[in-house]
């Protein structure tokens, strides 16, 4: 029996060796407070989900970015999506620029962050890599997202590989993002 259980011990930590160790919100926290201590450097209106997006940044992180240069190493990404107003014709409500109204109802809550060392840990082949970049998801309460498909992020994100693998941040920061 005892031999049977160190079996079992070795196998089970051999299967989580070889696991890859990417994209869980072990890794990657929800930091507290990031809505009043990040800097919110955009806002993108999704028509096609009826949500807005707000764009986050760590401020250490938005300090050190440089235009021309990678992001610095400690950069955390947090993307809010926020439902829209609705009228009474079941279409989303623009406001006077025609920009998508958002409301304070959020529906998820989804962070990237870069750490050295991320990217090696993920264990993704070189087709998949992205950097050392990692993600997680959260409910709008603040919880973990367990039911997120966080594969579709590193995907995803592999298109944007000359803008450091992100969407927005980067093109902000090379465009003059005032600091």
């Amino acid at each position: 029996m005892k031999r049977l259980l160190s079996f079992a011990l070795a196998a089970g930590a051999a299967v989580s060796v070889a696991a890859p160790l990417f994209a869980t919100p072990d890794r990657v926290k929800l930091p507290e407070q990031y809505n009043s201590g990040f800097v919110l450097y955009n806002k993108v209106d999704r028509p096609d989900r009826k949500r807005v997006r707000f764009m986050y940044v760590n401020p250490e992180a938005h300090a050190r970015a440089q235009p021309g240069e990678m992001l610095p190493e400690g950069t955390i990404l947090i993307m809010e999506d926020h439902d829209v107003t609705i009228g009474a014709d079941g279409n989303p409500v623009l406001d006077k620029d025609g920009r998508l109204m958002p409301t304070d109802a959020l529906t998820g809550i989804f962070v990237m962050e870069k750490r050295a060392g991320f990217g090696a840990a993920n264990e993704l082949p070189p087709d998949k890599d992205n950097g050392d970049w990692d993600y997680a998801a959260y409910k709008a309460d603040g919880s973990p997202n367990s039911e997120a498909k966080l594969e579709s992020c590193f995907a995803c994100h592999m298109s944007r590989s000359n803008r450091d693998f992100t969407f927005t941040y980067f093109k902000n920061v090379e465009d003059g993002l005032p600091k």
